[in-house]
């Protein structure tokens, strides 16, 4: 009967739902940052399309955080054990509250940088295609002289200047961004480690 209190048949549920809601919530930040940080490419790439491929920094590490959900989600889910043959299970309500609270952590953190490399990236880009085409259409300047100095008064040379300072600061703030995923991770990754098996 102890061992029933300790370990009984539902405790895998609440470690299947760490690993689900893990997997969830971090594929959901991914696909938000992705798709902010998406929508500022495309409309940067309107005004400066040179500077799309240079500019695509959010949304990949907007798709690392996919990849921490699965790593936890498969840690696990590899650590539920199935029941035994008499319907008694030694995974205990410990794992089970260890596993949840580590998809949970790990989720949700993920969720949280996604957000904010959308957001970051969405006007982090799009200020950079400003910045470095000086303000000008892309269209606009074809077939036109290159005495045209764009957005007050500037050079090409000061445009591009300014244009890699401010991406130089979005690159920072990003790094910082995923690293709330990272922290999220290595706690997860610690919480998945302790268990209690009942013999």
């Amino acid at each position: 009967m102890v061992a029933y209190d300790s370990c009984p048949d539902w405790a895998p549920a609440f470690g299947y739902i760490g690993a689900a809601s893990c997997m969830i919530l971090a594929n959901f930040g991914s696909a938000w940052g992705t798709w902010k940080a998406g929508l500022g490419v495309c409309k940067m790439g309107v005004d400066y399309p040179k500077g799309v491929i240079k500019n695509i920094v959010p949304i990949v590490m907007a798709g690392v955080l996919g990849i921490y959900g699965l790593i936890v989600a498969v840690i696990l889910t590899q650590a539920i054990r199935p029941p035994n043959a008499d319907n008694t299970t030694t995974y205990s309500m410990y794992n089970g509250y260890a596993h949840m609270a580590a998809g949970l952590c790990c989720g949700i953190s993920c969720l949280a940088a996604g957000g904010t490399i959308g957001v970051i990236g969405d006007a982090g880009v799009q200020g950079f295609g400003l910045k470095a085409s000086g303000g000008k259409r892309s269209w606009a300047t074809e077939g036109e002289g290159g005495d045209d100095v764009g957005m007050g008064g500037n050079s090409e040379a000061a445009n591009a200047d300014g244009a890699n300072k401010l991406y130089v600061g979005l690159l920072i703030m990003l790094i910082f961004s995923e690293a709330l995923a990272l922290y999220g991770l290595i706690v997860a990754l610690i919480l998945s480690q302790h268990s209690y098996v009942c013999e």
